[in-house]
């Protein structure tokens, strides 16, 4: 528990610098999955924008690059969010949801990479929010081709990239990625998870058109 709180301690000392750091260059694969659709028609959106929505698992495996002057190549880390209401919701029209993260760092990062890697999600997270914990944990991210596999402590995310874009009932993009990303393709997540309890909800949300993969770049 006292690493645990230490690591929080130092996240925004972490990201500060990471904001400052000029030319350090750091990419790899990215994908996310939330509590509700992402590509859907306006009567499902209508019925779930104010009710669903709060809760989404993003998770990054860098291929290669360095953060604050640390590599972190082929390392990963996994943010489970939960807001007080629809995490999209401002991007039509709404207010901003207030927004409490849960941080998993690779096990095989020693302390200084464990602490840039936190910097990096909070960095490339437009809603990260508040961070209450930061765990060490195994991480499974494995891109098989037509699906990505992401698993760690209390997180079960699968992405399949074969995902159907039909416009029927007015279906349309609602809302963009949680992160910043250089190009970003929707999926469906098969399977959307989370069982911890220091976020003070648990969810299972599979087969929804809820999900994208892509690439990122800082």
């Amino acid at each position: 528990m006292k690493r645990a709180v230490t690591l929080v301690a130092v996240i925004g000392m972490a990201s500060t610098v990471l904001m400052a750091a000029g030319k350090e260059t750091v990419s790899g694969q990215y994908v996310e999955a939330r509590t509700a659709e992402i590509f859907t028609g306006g009567c499902i959106m209508g019925s779930e924008a104010e009710t669903m929505g709060k809760q989404a698992v993003l998770a990054w495996k860098v291929d290669r690059g360095t953060v604050n002057g640390v590599s972190v190549d082929g390392l990963s880390v996994v943010a489970a969010l939960a807001g007080d209401k629809n995490l999209g919701l401002h991007e039509i029209g709404g207010d901003k949801a207030v927004v409490k993260s849960a941080i998993y760092v690779d096990e095989r990062a020693n302390p200084a990479q464990r602490i840039a890697l936190v910097a990096l999600a909070h960095d490339l997270t437009k809603s990260i929010g508040t961070v209450v914990s930061v765990t060490p944990a195994p991480i499974q991210f494995a891109d098989a081709g037509r699906e990505i596999h992401v698993a760690t402590s209390n997180v079960s995310l699968d992405v399949n990239k074969e995902m159907t874009h039909d416009p029927s009932c007015g279906a349309e993009l609602w809302f963009h990625p949680l992160a910043s990303v250089d190009q970003a393709e929707m999926a469906v997540a098969d399977q959307n998870s989370f069982s911890g309890s220091m976020l003070g909800t648990k969810w299972s949300d599979p087969n929804k058109r809820s999900a994208f993969y892509g690439t990122f770049s800082k």
